[in-house]
Parts: C-alpha cells; structure tokens; sequence
C-alpha cells in the first residue's frame, strides 16, 4: 500500500496510529506530496480528486479516501484489535465519536487556513470566531458525554480524538483547552504515550 502524506496532517495521522493500533504500519509506503488547498498537488489529484491526504494506494490499483474510509479499511485487514464495532449500538457510538473530533478537527483547519493561508486583507474574523466556537464546543462534548468510551478499549473515535487534541496543541499552542477539562487532558496524556502515538507525532 502506498500513502499520499503530510506530516502536519492530522487525518494522515488517524491512518498512521490506526496502522499501527492493527500491526501493518509496514505495509504503507509514504509517499511525499505537496498537498495544498490552493496550490493543488496533482499527482494527488490524478488519484484523488479532492486532492487531499491522505490518500490510500492499494496494490491492486484501487484508490481509498478519505481518512475514515482508510482506517476502516486498515482495521479491517487484521481481527484485532477492533477499531470499529461491528454492530450494534457500540458501533454508532464509535462512529459518532469520530465524527464529533473529526467536526473539531474540521474547524480547526479551517480556523489554521484563515491566518496562516488566507491573505492578511480578506481575513474574516467573525469566520475565525465561529470555527473556534465549533472547537470550544466540541471539546466540551468530548469532556462531558464521551469520557466513557474515550477511557474504554482503543477504538476510532478516540484515535480520532486524540489526533484532533494533538493537532490544537500544534497549531493553537495560545489555546488553553485543557482548562476546565482536566478529566480529558488527563487522558489525552495518557493515551500520548501509546506506541502509536509516539510513533505518529505531528512535524511542522
């Protein structure tokens, strides 16, 4: 299998802590690209048309996107651990839970792209505010309602958890989201010194 990857990308980083959760991280080739949301890289493009990572190779020529289709492909491929519930109530949980931190992470890119990308002079605050507010609000959901699941047996929605809390600490260092959430961060800590956490760790 071969990956198109960003090592500030934190959806990039949901497959690479997934590969490793299940054991085949050395079954991915990474493939260097310069994924960009204007300057789109086209050898990605000609794969995926989004353009964006990460996007899966498969060996039989089939291409994978977005990062939940990749992780629930990888988890998959062995029996276990399982990522994602095969039925039932816990499964919708699961998916909920990822779909809320990836929401988070969703909103912070965004909030990333209108400092860091967009020109100085069509910087709009009140969209800045408004991604924040998704985060904040995110954040307090993650704290009061999944705390459970989050502390249960590894599975996608925390991995997607963990990887959007690692992302904020990157590119919002200002933001103190650990206040008033101390149940979270502390199992954020924890969960950073899983292998594949170690191993995955955002650069840039």
């Amino acid at each position: 299998m071969k990956l198109f990857y960003s090592p500030t990308s934190p959806y990039v980083r949901k497959v690479l802590v997934s590969a490793h959760e299940k054991g085949v991280a050395e079954r991915i080739e990474r493939l260097g690209c310069a994924a960009n949301p204007i300057n789109r890289d086209k050898t990605i493009v000609a794969s995926n048309p989004s353009g964006k990572v990460p996007t899966l190779l498969l060996d039989d020529g089939r291409v994978l996107y977005d990062s939940r289709v990749i992780c629930s492909y990888l988890d998959a491929l062995t029996d276990t651990p399982r990522l994602m519930p095969a039925e039932g109530g816990e499964r919708f949980a699961v998916m909920t839970l990822e779909a809320l931190a990836d929401a988070i992470l969703d909103a912070a890119v965004l909030a990333r792209y209108e400092t860091a990308v967009r020109p100085r002079e069509l910087y709009w605050d009140a969209w800045h505010a408004g991604q924040m507010e998704k985060i904040d609000s995110g954040l307090d959901a993650l704290a009061e309602q999944w705390m459970a699941l989050l502390a249960g047996p590894v599975n996608a929605g925390a991995i997607a958890a963990a990887c959007a809390l690692s992302y904020l600490d990157l590119r919002f260092p200002e933001k103190d989201w650990r206040a008033g959430r101390e149940t979270l961060a502390g199992w954020f800590a924890t969960f950073s010194e899983r292998e594949s956490m170690r191993m995955t760790v955002l650069r840039g």
